[in-house]
């Protein structure tokens, strides 16, 4: 997904105590009934149960950050740089598809990914997040998926709403990209693969598949977003589960390494795929290695004397 960068993100502290970002707004990061009547996405398939060691470790008022030594195929180079991973728990509104201000009966409790890289070709930086809301209850697709793009050329921004189709906008200083409005059909996503590792693995899709790539590749790489042939496998070695997707049409690959048991931790990623334009475009693989983890409630964490926390991260 290698969110990955250092990322910023809104939160505040609750009155007297600190929670997560779900509880900064008085909403509930306990899980909620969708509303039927109410949601403009409706599950196809019946909620999965949640584990014990799910809610106890997700429901804690913490979220988990995780820093990655990047190596990032650019331009037909690798560019040394940083990613890191937030998950948190938080409640969804399913038909404004934003975050829940307060407790309300239509919520979607959702397992939320923020994953962030920051990298330099040459003299000038990039730095890249994507945020993606999967429900915890693994019985829908990703609610919403964003990517934002900086760098000096210009910024980009996209997302894709799960609704009745997945609805497709984009924003990009390319002239031929420039401002977009699509409908796509309903495919998995490759952004939400990284939050299905870690609600219940058992459950990735293997096998020949169609499959949407992540907005990340399709911006730097200027393809097509649409749903393309892939398959998809899991492999087990020494404790490690490894899921590979393979797409032939974008001679590339994409291997996320996490650990078989719970929490499922990822602990590193490669992608592989062809980089640079024209002639000198060359297959080349990025890869990102865990360095450090912790669980914090982090948006409470904003002050100058709280900077020493990145220490903890290698960041």
């Amino acid at each position: 997904m290698k969110n990955v960068y250092k990322f910023a993100f809104l939160g505040i502290l609750g009155a007297t105590f600190i929670y997560s970002c779900v509880d900064t707004t008085k909403a509930s990061n306990k899980e909620n009934p969708v509303n039927a009547e109410t949601a403009v996405v409706k599950p196809k398939k019946p909620k999965k149960k949640l584990s014990e060691d799910f809610k106890s470790y997700w429901y804690a008022g913490n979220a988990e950050i995780t820093s990655y030594k990047l190596e990032q195929a650019r331009y037909g180079e690798l560019r040394d740089g940083t990613a890191v991973l937030i998950y948190v728990t938080e409640p969804f509104l399913p038909e404004k598809q934003v975050k829940a201000d307060g407790n309300n009966q239509s919520n979607v409790s959702v397992l939320k990914l923020n994953a962030t890289k920051k990298y330099l070709t040459g003299i000038y930086p990039y730095s890249v997040m994507s945020s993606t809301f999967y429900p915890v209850h693994d019985n829908q697709h990703a609610i919403k998926t964003s990517l934002s793009m900086q760098e000096w050329c210009g910024h980009v921004y996209s997302q894709i709403n799960n609704r009745n189709d997945f609805e497709f906008t984009s924003h990009s200083y390319f002239e031929t990209e420039a401002d977009q409005n699509l409908n796509l059909e309903k495919n998995i996503l490759e952004n939400e693969i990284w939050n299905k590792i870690r609600i219940n693995p058992k459950d990735l899709p293997t096998g020949e598949l169609k499959i949407i790539p992540s907005l990340e590749f399709a911006r730097l790489r200027h393809k097509p977003l649409k749903a393309y042939d892939a398959t998809a496998e899991v492999k087990q070695v020494d404790g490690l589960s490894t899921y590979t997707i393979n797409y032939p049409e974008l001679e590339r690959s994409l291997a996320i390494t996490f650990t078989t048991d719970f929490p499922y931790s990822v602990e590193s990623w490669t992608e592989t795929f062809k980089s640079g334009f024209g002639p000198k475009a060359k297959q080349m693989t990025t890869k990102a290695t865990k360095l450090k983890s912790i669980k914090t409630a982090y948006w409470g964490q904003n002050s100058n004397d709280d900077m020493v926390l990145r220490d903890s991260l290698g960041l």
